[in-house]
């Protein structure tokens, strides 16, 4: 059975109720449960539905006259209206979920104080930077769809790193002081680190602007977050039983729709040029499966040697492997349009992470029961 930590739990503040459960159970039972079964439809499947996103949009583009320029009527932040609804309402429902109500108590200990400054060295500066490396390792020749890549790398996850952390038996507290880090992180470091490495680094100072760039981040980064603490705390004031377990569960699904419309917008603004140009997404792929797994079993090991519990371990390791995904194709958008390389690239993202780092779920729970690893 697992020992309690009473440091990590006062770090952690209150836990949740499946914190709780978690803690009750020993691990070699978790270890056998699957964790594709413990998603619900839209993320058992989610692969699949992106697949269909992507093939529905690709019909749209070639087959429906105008599509595409009809889509691209009435811009908001350099953005058109379908795509920047489809940002904000993927972005918002995974924001209500962060307890900001008890992040106070994890500045409290050293302990946790280590766990941030370890992941804001590998997510703000290994991280982004390998993904440059690899940009430029196995796209040379491409320099807008290296320019997707870079953005993809800038950009922290802060959605679905929650859901690869529950899977993997992580620890979903820690998880989401990161996610509140990131967030604000992301707010101050996002525009000046692509201003690096895209004009700077990758030469490319005619398009990629700073104000753009901030301004992206600012509306579809800074609008969810502050709608999302403004209704946590107004409503769990009201009822926080009623919140937890109604009002989350009701939007949760919205954050995966915003996603599969979001893809479906930009495949139907862009399809005649992706039935042209699938040799790019298969070489925009390959670079982004060698990031995750790299990156992936990097921080792990480190966290292993670093003498971190599994749980600890396990949520430093998706949390650095997970990308943003949503604010990078924000940004494209905004800079380069909707039909534009660094668009595409920007795209093929969640494609890939969603099966590789499913994968990986099943992968650290193999090396935890190996290594006998607890915390």
């Amino acid at each position: 059975m697992e020992k309690h930590n009473p440091e990590a739990s006062a770090a952690a503040g209150q836990l949740s109720p499946a914190a709780r459960d978690m803690e009750k159970q020993p691990d070699e039972p978790q270890q056998k449960h699957s964790a594709f079964k413990k998603l619900g439809i839209l993320d058992q499947f989610l692969a699949l539905w992106i697949f269909l996103a992507m093939a529905i949009g690709i019909i749209l583009g070639n087959f429906v006259p105008n599509t595409g320029p009809a889509l691209q009527k009435g811009k908001f932040v350099g953005v058109s209206v379908p795509i920047a609804v489809g940002l904000l309402v993927m972005m918002y429902p995974i924001l209500c979920k962060v307890r900001y109500e008890t992040l106070h108590h994890a500045f409290r200990t050293r302990q946790v104080w280590i766990q941030i400054a370890f992941s804001i060295v590998i997510n703000w500066i290994i991280a982004p930077f390998f993904m440059l490396a690899l940009a430029w390792a196995f796209l040379p020749d491409e320099q807008e769809l290296r320019q997707g890549l870079i953005l993809v790398g800038l950009g922290r996850c802060i959605a679905m790193v929650l859901i690869w952390t529950g899977l993997a038996g992580g620890d979903g507290e820690y998880c989401a002081i990161l996610v509140a880090i990131n967030s604000l992180l992301q707010m101050v470091l996002f525009a000046p680190l692509a201003i690096l490495c895209i004009t700077v680094i990758d030469g490319d100072s005619t398009q990629f602007k700073y104000s753009t760039a901030a301004q992206s981040v600012a509306v579809f980064l800074g609008i969810p977050l502050g709608a999302a603490v403004l209704t946590r705390f107004t409503l769990r004031r009201l009822s926080p039983r009623w919140y937890d377990e109604v009002f989350l569960k009701w939007a949760s699904p919205w954050s995966l729709i915003g996603l599969l419309f979001t893809i479906l917008i930009l495949f139907a603004s862009q399809g005649r040029q992706v039935v042209h140009q699938i040799v790019s997404v298969v070489r925009v792929a390959a670079p982004l499966i060698v990031y995750f797994a790299i990156i992936f079993f990097t921080t792990l090991f480190i966290a292993y040697k670093m003498g971190f519990g599994y749980k600890l371990a396990a949520t430093q390791s998706f949390t650095a492997a997970s990308n943003n995904f949503e604010l990078a194709i924000a940004v494209a958008v905004a800079t380069f349009g909707a039909d534009s390389n660094q668009a595409l690239a920007s795209t093929v993202g969640p494609l890939i992470e969603v099966p590789v780092l499913l994968g990986l779920v099943y992968a650290v729970k193999f090396v935890a029961k190996r290594l006998n690893w607890h915390d």
